[in-house]
């Protein structure tokens, strides 16, 4: 199974066309919110299901601000990550997801892609396709993909 991560989209679409160009087909698109009312069209260009949740910037918005899914053996945790203080680290996240009895933790906001394996808890963050922040600032995207054995793999993509 084939998962595209993405966060961060800000109604700057060209780059997530380019990823589903690059990687499609997909079994699954996972956003991480601040797709600020473009939800709809994004699901409507991966052609596959998808899961989002509500950034800081998606104002008024419907989406719900944290979900959590079931992807193979897997729990996984989505959220934006602004109400866990993601930009001074990810502990309260990774406390958040296990008192959830989550195996994974995905979420964006802070536009610098990661991965982190833990005893508990996997957190990622696909960073931004549109406002990258890390260093080199290349738009980056996470695939995720669980192999015949059912086991997550996780590899962080740049454009």
């Amino acid at each position: 199974m084939k998962i595209l991560v993405v966060s961060d989209t800000h109604r700057r679409l060209e780059n997530l066309k380019t990823v589903l160009e690059r990687v499609q087909p997909v079994d699954l698109l996972l956003h991480m919110g601040d797709a600020e009312g473009d939800e709809d069209y994004i699901a409507e260009m991966a052609g596959c299901p998808m899961a989002i949740v509500a950034g800081n910037n998606d104002f008024f918005s419907t989406l719900p601000r944290e979900r959590e899914i079931e992807i193979g053996k897997y729990r996984v945790f989505m959220t934006h990550g602004h109400y866990y203080d993601v930009n001074s680290g990810t502990m309260d996240l990774k406390k958040e997801a296990v008192f959830r009895k989550c195996d994974i933790a995905m979420f964006g906001h802070t536009h610098r892609p990661v991965i982190e394996y833990g005893n508990d808890v996997v957190v990622i963050n696909p960073g931004s396709l549109t406002h990258p922040r890390q260093e080199g600032r290349r738009p980056s995207f996470i695939l995720m993909d669980i192999d015949r054995a059912g086991r997550a793999h996780f590899e962080i993509n740049y454009l």
